[in-house]
């Protein structure tokens, strides 16, 4: 396998860590959107959310609390994004799965949104209760 996180969290490649444990590992992405833009990974290779031991993902979150608290404190963050693509769809481009914690400045630039209209309550329901019957 070639996967660039996997080599991160072996030590067989170079990364700014700012966390790690048993579970995951959060380090400093190399292309971040702002300054301290930060990765976490599990330790153990999931290639997307399917793959993921829920435990862990929660773990993740968890990490992902944390390190917010220190951006917001080592940046003057004025708020954080959290943001995890899976698949090559929803923009993942590394198939590990890695939540970004990204923070956030007035003014920025940085956009996650797209062209959102509001939706018809009908069409709300009857998808809500697709998505109920797969749960």
């Amino acid at each position: 396998m070639d996967c660039p996180f996997c080599a991160i969290v072996a030590g067989d490649a170079p990364a700014s860590v700012v966390h790690a444990d048993d579970t995951a590992v959060a380090f400093l992405d190399i292309e971040p959107a702002n300054p301290g833009h930060t990765l976490v990974v599990p330790r153990d290779h999931a290639d997307g959310l399917g793959d993921l031991p829920a435990e862990t993902g929660g773990h993740m979150f968890g990490v992902a609390q944390r390190v917010a608290a220190a951006l917001r404190a080592s940046v003057d963050a004025d708020g954080i994004g959290l943001l995890l693509a899976d698949g090559a769809a929803a923009g993942q481009e590394v198939f590990h799965v890695h939540l970004h914690v990204i923070p956030r400045h007035e003014g920025d630039g940085v956009v996650f949104r797209g062209n959102q209209t509001p939706a018809d309550r009908d069409d709300l329901d009857e998808l809500a209760s697709r998505v109920r019957d797969h749960l």
